[in-house]
């Protein structure tokens, strides 16, 4: 990969930032967009507007080949079987709502678990708790080692309880870089009858989805962390549990025919995109897609690498600072903590030198719990990072602890 030219592609580099050249590491919030998506989205607003399936015009017609053609992309970018099985959602937390809405309402009863790991963020949490609070079902918790990786032992004595119907984990976590083993342990879901969500958030941006492989039963993420625009999203779930699930919202769109008494409602896809859909989030996931294609996940996978590499071994070298998780095989995030001071501040000062670091719990809390510290900084990398930013963020922080 040639990285200066796929830096040269990404306008927010060219800046600075309190009067220091820009050095971007929080692509695990947010990663920065190329002039692809952007034009994509300025090509939208200036020349394409109109709503999609709705109309016989020119423009109609025309976004709305343009907005299937992004659902066409999706389906070969994660091998997905069908293109109706591809749901376009507002975000990875859209989209985990969505399925533990629809799916509970058929397969969750009393005294049914649902398992989630430590590390799991927030949004893959929370929509589960409601969905089991209304349901008379549990969330139990998958503990992790100190390494920051699934304690498989535990995992599979807690599906042994014949109980669980859905195992819900993240493929990277968002806070420790740790890579899941997905296929492994949605295996061992589906040998005790339990269906399998994937949170595919982090990991699009980095390595190759493809849902056969994985095993999964449904896969969500979005695209704003995989260099598209926020609002817009992915979920795929298998075609059999998708046509048994109710809709999660109603409106345009998700019907066939309506009457005062009764509504029929429409097939997959269209019946889970109830209103006007985010066309122009649509059309540039399109744009993000074929931007990582040209690149190559190989290509993007061994640049990373090399800086996640050099990134650890500079950051042990400094005195009082601990990583938290270490888990053999990891993706380019890494968290830490320096003794003797709090996370906010570090992140303040290294502002201040222009580097963006991302501090706090991440979403993460429970995680935060299981290594008893309050916060950590994150710097998680991309493609358009390179040594010379590693080295940037090294330098910021001695003078930071030399400050605190």
């Amino acid at each position: 990969m040639n990285i200066k030219e796929a830096r040269s592609q990404f306008p927010a580099l060219d800046q600075l930032v309190h009067g220091q050249p820009l050095v971007y590491l929080d692509s695990g919030a947010s990663s920065l967009k190329p002039q692809s998506v952007i034009d994509a989205l300025s090509q939208h607003y200036a020349k394409e507007t109109a709503n999609v399936h709705r109309g016989i015009h020119f423009l109609s017609a025309q976004g709305t080949m343009k907005y299937e053609a992004s659902r066409k992309a999706a389906q070969e970018f994660i091998k997905a079987p069908h293109e109706h099985e591809v749901i376009f959602t507002g975000g990875t937390t859209d989209g985990i709502n969505l399925v533990a809405n629809s799916w509970s309402d058929i397969f969750l009863n009393k005294g049914d678990e649902i398992l989630v790991t430590t590390m799991e963020h927030h949004s893959n949490i929370v929509p589960w708790q409601i969905a089991a609070e209304k349901k008379g079902a549990r969330v139990v918790e998958v503990p992790i080692t100190d390494a920051g990786e699934i304690d498989q032992a535990a995992y599979e004595k807690l599906l042994s309880s014949g109980k669980v119907k859905m195992v819900a984990m993240t493929h990277i976590s968002n806070t420790l870089g740790t890579i899941n083993p997905i296929s492994q342990f949605s295996k061992m879901a589906h040998d005790v009858g339990s269906h399998f969500l994937v949170d595919a958030a982090q990991s699009v941006a980095h390595m190759a989805l493809d849902v056969n492989e994985l095993g999964v039963d449904f896969l969500v993420f979005g695209a704003h962390k995989m260099f598209g625009p926020t609002g817009v999203g992915i979920l795929w779930g298998k075609e059999e549990l998708l046509n048994q699930m109710p809709p999660y919202r109603s409106g345009g769109a998700m019907i066939k025919e309506v009457t005062i008494e009764k509504t029929t409602y429409n097939e997959l896809p269209e019946k889970f995109e109830a209103g006007t859909p985010h066309i122009a989030g649509v059309n540039c996931l399109k744009a993000a897609i074929d931007f990582i294609q040209s690149i190559g996940y190989e290509a993007i996978h061994k640049h990373e690498e090399e800086i996640l590499k050099y990134a650890t071994s500079e950051l042990k070298k400094i005195k009082g600072l601990r990583i938290i998780g270490e888990a053999k095989d990891k993706a380019s995030v890494i968290s830490f903590v320096i003794e003797g001071t709090h996370p906010h501040d570090i992140g303040m000062i290294l502002d201040e030198q222009g580097v963006a670091v991302r501090t706090g719990h991440h979403c993460t809390q429970p995680l935060m719990r299981r290594y008893n510290v309050p916060a950590t900084v994150r710097a998680s990398f991309s493609l358009y990072n390179n040594l010379e930013d590693v080295d940037r963020l090294i330098s910021a922080l001695k003078k930071a602890k030399e400050l605190l």
